[in-house]
């Protein structure tokens, strides 16, 4: 075994990108940092710290049921409701928009693009602007939250749904082409057969996520558990916003192990 062996170095052009790259994400962090004004931290940090943690060893317990009025358990299947109504409604209305965003449903480039624009548009719009868009229009509550989630979940989910049109098996729709079906039939039967279980895996994998994004419109009067969570940051109650936050993080770690779950087994 040859001890000595020289390690070949790399072309110099290669290190010379490697350090001009490096350079320039350095450069980045430091613009980064001095681009974050720090005006020191307040002399009642310690005594809000403490607060705080007080109140998250010992959340309010009574909060999880009332039976006068609005409570943790409540909230949180308001939040579900939302999410559920707001997928449902994203997972219907984005199909169209993913055939027509599909590279390999459409001779026509430009109609391909206009499709991937279209998407493009509908996911750049954060649903917090959409919630309050939405609000103004139909009054604050749950329905602006679904309607909200509704809208923007097409423009993801529709990318996602194109892009399993994209990667499917041409080989049973070219069979029923051939065969003489229709374009209908060769879509029944040689489309939507491939992509429905990726279609359920992408839905599922959004649901996750519109329960988180339903938990946080709740805070800006769109329904759900967000709207106790802030009238309970406004009000400092630390150990009602320490119960809320146990029950989100409870039911988003059971709704992810379930969603886990099915996707495993549709895929």
């Amino acid at each position: 075994m040859n001890r000595n062996r020289v390690i070949p170095q790399q072309p110099l052009s290669k290190r010379i990108r490697f350090w001009l790259v490096a350079v320039f994400i350095l450069i980045v962090y430091v613009w980064s940092f001095t681009g974050i004004p720090f005006e020191g931290i307040k002399q009642t940090a310690g005594t809000v710290s403490r607060a705080i943690v007080r109140g998250f060893m010992h959340p309010d317990w009574g909060f999880v049921y009332l039976a006068e009025g609005e409570d943790l358990l409540r909230g949180l299947l308001d939040t579900l409701a939302i999410s559920i109504l707001g997928t449902f409604i994203s997972a219907v209305l984005c199909i169209p928009f993913a055939f027509w965003a599909a590279n390999n449903r459409s001779k026509h480039q430009s109609v391909t693009a206009a499709g991937k624009i279209m998407l493009s548009l509908i996911r750049t719009v954060p649903e917090i602007v959409m919630a309050i868009l939405f609000i103004k229009a139909v009054g604050p509550g749950a329905f602006a939250g679904v309607l909200a989630l509704g809208l923007h979940s097409i423009g993801m989910l529709g990318k996602l749904y194109s892009e399993a049109i994209e990667n499917l098996e041409p080989g049973p729709a070219e069979a029923l082409t051939a065969s003489g079906a229709t374009r209908l039939q060769v879509l029944w039967f040689g489309v939507i057969p491939q992509v429905l279980p990726e279609f359920f895996s992408f839905t599922l994998y959004r649901f996750e996520i519109n329960v988180r994004s339903a938990a946080i419109l709740g805070i800006i009067g769109a329904g759900g558990i967000g709207t106790p969570l802030i009238f309970a940051l406004e009000a400092r109650s630390w150990p009602r916003v320490a119960i809320i936050l146990y029950g989100i993080i409870v039911m988003v770690t059971i709704i992810d192990w379930i969603s886990g779950y099915v996707r495993r087994k549709l895929v």
